[in-house]
């Protein structure tokens, strides 16, 4: 049995798992429990940005607002904010001749592996875990990962939402292992909950 912080990458396991499926509403303290039996979880850092509803997704900052409402009900989950970045770049329309260009508005999520890696690295320096593991399959936080189990001296484990597993992280990863579908679904959230608020429930769709 060990001490345990998980630190999670909020848009890489949407995007690697979550993303049209119907389990959106996922308690992540179960979904670590369920994948790390042995171990204590002490703490969960969740990384994130707040998005901003569009006319393609109307909803999408309220239902992002209900999740993070849910996360806050896990006592020991403490969540870090990026931002998002949008401006507008040319491209050109595919099959289109002859070529056409227009202006698309592009979105880029910031700061959340800076902040999730230097969470990971502060952690590890201070010996706040026994062992850390990273909710994520991105490849950009191979050198964190790679300064805290070879240089530091204390495991890291990967559990990746995605299909396949970054060649980078596998590199340095003391252990590796896939979420899958069936661990999302016996990891959801109640359809409503409360805090201090009231009472509240998962979007509509979810």
């Amino acid at each position: 049995m060990a001490i345990v912080n998980v630190y999670i990458d909020g848009f890489n396991l949407y995007y690697g798992a979550l993303k049209r499926t119907p389990y959106k509403w996922l308690d992540l303290a179960k979904l670590a429990q369920l994948l790390l039996p042995a171990d204590t979880i002490q703490d969960l850092h969740y990384f994130t940005a707040r998005v901003s509803s569009r006319p393609y997704n109307a909803t999408a900052a309220h239902d992002q607002g209900l999740y993070i409402r849910a996360l806050k009900t896990i006592p020991n989950l403490r969540i870090k904010y990026g931002n998002f970045l949008t401006h507008s770049v040319p491209m050109y329309l595919t099959g289109i001749v002859p070529a056409q260009r227009v202006w698309v508005d592009k979105t880029e999520e910031k700061g959340s592996d800076v902040n999730l890696a230097s969470h990971l690295l502060r952690d590890a320096y201070t010996k706040r875990f026994e062992v850390a593991v990273l909710i994520t399959n991105d490849s950009d936080l191979a050198e964190p990962v790679r300064i805290v189990a070879q240089e530091i001296g204390l495991p890291v484990g990967v559990l990746n939402p995605h299909q396949f597993h970054s060649r980078q992280l596998r590199q340095y990863a003391t252990f590796i292992k896939r979420i899958r579908q069936s661990d999302l679904a016996s990891c959801q959230f109640p359809a409503t909950l409360a805090d201090r608020k009231g009472t509240f429930s998962k979007p509509v769709g979810w």
